[in-house]
């Protein structure tokens, strides 16, 4: 970042020289704590020169004090929408406390990726709390802004250039294969693998055939904008065996704790918040790892403790986009209501 990154005091020929420098037509102005305050392009630098301002003069009245900017758990297509409504083709990606991150640049955003890691989805759940909502439909299949979840995922998965799923089906399996067939029709190409019995969230993975690369995992019933890239890119810089997407989790205590020793009161902490991270139920695998798996009922938690046992590497991928879990009725019409904003 810091080849792309000028500060207030900056002249126009060093911004010119970082402007020139690749292809990235655009400089970002920040403090000396990395919090951005604009940006400067080709186009500022011109119509300042044309004004008779000298080279070696400073930026500081010159670059974008209220540039257009992005938030790291924006998603890739809201990205592109936001590029593309504003007709620009660069766009800084900062934190919750306006630090860069990074610069997406629409080029690249728009570049078909074709990925050959597969992506195994468990779809073969009951889905009883969701009932009487899936007395007749599989879970995956329930619709949320006018799309089955199923799709809403598949739809995320090749936003990102990943096409090669592993649908694992079990209940109702046939409405799944009715919709999405040998999808073609979405254009991504889908293999069925069938539990004829309850296998958990990782024991349907010993039914498949072993990847050749890295392959996601991820359960059917998730809406989630998670960049699947930046994902895939992490599990492999940290040369993990097993990587499990978490969340940050909070949960407050209605009451005062009180803390005491030998019956001596020594605090009182009143409702106190505790946070942890929570398993977010999305897996990337190496396919060594299908080797761990039995065949028979066997959860994903399970495999990793598995691995931990062994001192086998297994990491966790934070995820602050948006996710939701949708097990029970009033989580699908939460997803009901947020989707269009999120996904649309």
């Amino acid at each position: 970042m810091n080849k792309i990154t000028l500060k207030p005091k900056s002249t126009l020929k060093d911004a010119l020289k970082v402007i020139d420098t690749g292809a990235v037509k655009l400089a970002v102005v920040t403090d000396d704590e990395n919090r951005v305050l604009g940006t400067i392009s080709d186009g500022d630098i011109r119509r300042a020169i044309l004004k008779g301002i000298n080279l070696d003069d400073s930026i500081e009245g010159i670059y974008n004090k209220n540039p257009i900017l992005a938030y790291e758990d924006y998603s890739k297509q809201k990205l592109i929408d936001i590029c593309t409504k504003h007709k620009i083709y660069q766009i800084p990606i900062v934190d919750k406390e306006r630090k860069l991150i990074d610069l997406a640049i629409l080029d690249e955003l728009l570049k078909p990726a074709n990925y050959p890691n597969k992506v195994v989805l468990m779809l073969g759940g009951l889905g009883t709390r969701l009932r009487p909502l899936t007395e007749e439909i599989p879970k995956p299949m329930l619709k949320v802004g006018n799309k089955p979840i199923l799709e809403t995922i598949v739809n995320n998965f090749k936003l990102y250039g990943f096409n090669n799923f592993v649908f694992c089906v079990n209940y109702k399996s046939h409405i799944i294969e009715n919709y999405f067939k040998d999808g073609e029709d979405f254009g991504v190409n889908i293999e069925y693998v069938y539990e004829d019995e309850k296998m958990g969230t990782a024991g349907a993975l010993s039914l498949i055939k072993k990847p050749e690369e890295a392959f996601f995992v991820m359960n059917g019933d998730l809406l989630t904008n998670v960049n699947f890239e930046y994902m895939l890119e992490y599990h492999k810089k940290n040369s993990s065996l097993a990587t499990m997407a978490v969340r940050d989790y909070e949960y407050q205590i209605p009451f005062g704790v009180v803390e005491s020793s030998q019956g001596r009161i020594v605090s009182i902490k009143e409702k106190p918040t505790f946070r942890y991270f929570v398993n977010a139920g999305i897996y990337i695998l190496e396919p060594e790892c299908i080797d761990y798996i039995p065949n028979e009922y066997y959860d994903m938690p399970m495999l990793f403790e598995k691995l931990i046992e062994e001192n086998k590497k297994a990491v966790s991928f934070p995820i602050r986009e948006y996710w939701l879990d949708i097990g029970r009725i009033d989580e699908y019409e939460k997803a009901n209501r947020e989707y269009e904003e999120v996904f649309e």
